[in-house]
């Protein structure tokens, strides 16, 4: 199995978020891909803000790929707008804008792509489309993200060839 990349511990207040025991509590079977609309810092800080509502398993930084983990994989995060889709997913988050393509990094794909492997394996979340998806993807979303700009079919190459390791 892919060893899990480094990640930074930077958690999430307590209300931005509901404790579990998953997958033991609910099984998860998907890896929702976001984008954050702003910098890695404001991203996590904003994590940690007790009015926020929202938080993501993980964000990743645009320059260097480094990994923030807000929530951990056993909590359901408030990032998919959708309450069944938030209980049996992993959301991570990733710096930049979805208008400007210059933020998607070798660096960043790399790290989300290797994070994404470690969660399918950890997990059993089949390696495809159907279970890594776009925010935009999430039934009743009026997200737009990751954007035209996320390039799907090198990310999913990347997660395929760091799960095969």
């Amino acid at each position: 199995m892919p060893r899990k990349p480094p990640v930074v511990w930077y958690p999430a207040h307590s209300s931005n978020y509901t404790s579990a025991n998953r997958p033991r509590s609910h099984r998860i079977n998907r890896v929702v891909i976001h984008v954050t609309q702003g910098s890695w810092s404001s991203a996590v800080n904003w994590f940690q803000n007790p009015a926020a509502g929202v938080s993501a398993h993980y964000t990743i930084r645009s320059r260097d790929g480094k990994i923030a983990q807000s929530v951990s994989d056993i909590n359901i995060g408030y990032h998919a707008g959708n309450w069944n889709y938030n209980q049996h997913s992993i959301g991570i988050e990733h710096e930049g804008y979805i208008s400007n393509k210059s933020w998607f990094t070798p660096e960043m794909y790399r790290s989300s792509a290797r994070l994404t492997a470690h969660l399918c394996r950890r997990y059993g979340i089949p390696i495809n489309r159907r279970h890594i998806i776009g925010h935009n993807e999430v039934p009743g979303a009026d997200h737009t993200d990751p954007g035209r700009w996320w390039w799907w079919s090198y990310y999913m190459r990347r997660v395929r060839h760091f799960a095969n390791r």
